[in-house]
């Protein structure tokens, strides 16, 4: 499992649990099955209404996604790179041949049989290019249907609290004070489980899908540009300084696209001129 994802799930739950056990005289009081199906049932029910059926039933296998460490084999494909670079210029087609389906990355492998078969440059580019931003369109496709559910389930929320003010407003003429509590019971938890669902469940999500998304794009560009250089005839040792100094300049971008999503991170702040 990814630490990051088990230390924020753990800690959140870990918070979420203190609060309560030492604010509250009646723990039961939080777990309130109608409210919560009004706010879980609600926000399945408009993200289909939003979205087709597959790709809501896809976006729920991805969340298994956030939970798996992932890793990105940055080094490895350079290395990868450099190595066929190395056979493609010494004119050994058969070796390069024969290493072609020992790649494990399916994108560099694509552009290296590209480059085998005498493709032109421009096409190279333009079907890279055309799967990169596929990736990118149906992976943010992903990430934006955790954020509308992160936008649904406040608002559901509001609206199990409006059902449970009407309802307690309805059974003010009674004396029967248990039914005025279990009902304003329902407005006040529905609220509570429509913010906890939206911040600590679905936008974390998102945000994670998101960056996972520019993670393999700048994976995906480090790899076109080493087969563009291999099939310019570029020799390895070039490829490979070309391709840490890419990852570094890359890896600088990536940092900041971070820091200006957190303006109050002490590196935001020590980055901006005075």
């Amino acid at each position: 499992m990814n630490p990051s994802t088990l230390l924020g799930m753990i800690g959140g739950v870990v918070l979420l649990a203190s609060v309560i056990a030492f604010t509250s005289q009646d723990l039961g009081v939080f777990l309130n099955l109608p409210g919560l199906g009004i706010v879980v049932g609600g926000t399945i029910a408009a993200t289909l209404l939003s979205y087709p059926l597959h790709e809501v039933v896809r976006v729920f296998r991805v969340f298994l996604l956030v939970l798996r460490n992932e890793r990105y084999f940055f080094r490895e494909d350079m290395e990868e790179i450099v190595e066929v670079s190395r056979l493609w210029f010494s004119g050994k087609l058969a070796a390069v041949d024969n290493r072609l389906d020992g790649i494990r990355n399916p994108f560099l492998r694509t552009g290296v049989q590209l480059v085998i078969d005498g493709t032109p440059m421009e096409d190279i580019n333009d079907l890279l290019q055309w799967r990169m931003s596929q990736l990118r369109r149906r992976e943010h496709a992903e990430a934006q249907i955790f954020r509308t559910m992160a936008m649904y389930a406040p608002a559901f929320g509001m609206l199990g609290t409006l059902i449970g003010l009407i309802n307690m407003l309805l059974a003010t003429d009674t004396n029967d004070f248990t039914v005025i509590a279990v009902n304003l019971g329902v407005a006040l938890i529905t609220t509570f489980y429509g913010l906890i669902l939206a911040n600590l469940v679905f936008k974390p999500i998102a945000i994670k899908l998101e960056r996972r998304t520019e993670e393999r794009i700048i994976l995906m560009n480090m790899v076109l540009e080493g087969v563009t250089l291999m099939r310019k005839g570029r020799s390895p040792a070039y490829i490979r300084e070309t391709l840490k100094s890419f990852m570094a300049h890359h890896q600088d971008d990536l940092r900041m696209k971070e820091e200006r999503r957190d303006p109050a991170s002490p590196k935001a702040g020590a980055s901006r001129p005075r």
